[in-house]
This record gives C-alpha cells, structure tokens and sequence, in this order.
C-alpha cells in the first residue's frame, strides 16, 4: 500500500504561484502514472517516461514533474487565477491498476 502525502498548498493573491510537492512512502517507479486533481477533475499527469497530459485551463502556467530518487512528484502553478482554488489530490496508478490517492492539500487563490 503506497501511501501519498501532499503538501505545499496556501492562501495566494492572484498572480502568484506556489508549488506542490506529492512525496510517497515508497518508490514511485511502479506508478506508471502520477497525477494532480483538484477535487476529481484532471489537473495534469505525468508518466514514467515522462510524458505530461494537462487540463485545458492550466495549459502553459502549470508544469509537472517527478522526481524518482526522492519519491516525489510536483506541481508548480504560476500566474493562478480564483478558480484553481479547491482541494488538491495527488493520484498514483500502477501497470496493474493499484489506485492510491493522498490526502488533498488546499490551495485558495484570492482576487
């Protein structure tokens, strides 16, 4: 059972930018896919070959990555608007379908 912990969400004016960082408690290399959601929707992917998927309206702000050393997966969202604002989830997906979800960590974007 892999556990996933999210962190790095916040209170932000608009225009700014935080970072999310996803660290679970073993190695990532078996999660084929590694993914934001904010609340259930698609926010961006990744897989292990480094392929990304976002959602149309974080296109060109929002970067992905993976770190597999350190069991990591990241979010780096720039210029955020009010509507990114919600709950964050980080989603792993192994070859065989294992499906682990983290926590949430909640990020407020304010006008």
């Amino acid at each position: 059972q892999v556990q996933l912990v999210e962190s790095g969400g916040g209170l932000v004016q608009a225009g700014g930018s935080l970072r999310l960082s996803c660290v679970a408690s073993e190695s990532i290399v078996s999660l084929n896919v590694m993914g934001w959601y904010r609340h259930r929707d698609l926010v961006a992917a990744i897989s292990s070959g480094g392929s990304t998927n976002y959602a149309d309206s974080v296109k060109g702000r929002f970067t992905i990555a993976r770190d597999n050393a350190k069991k990591t997966v990241y979010l780096q969202m720039n210029s955020l608007k009010p509507e990114d604002t919600g709950v964050y989830y980080c989603r792993g997906v192994t070859d065989r379908g294992n499906d682990y979800w983290g926590q949430g960590t909640q990020v407020t974007v304010s006008s």
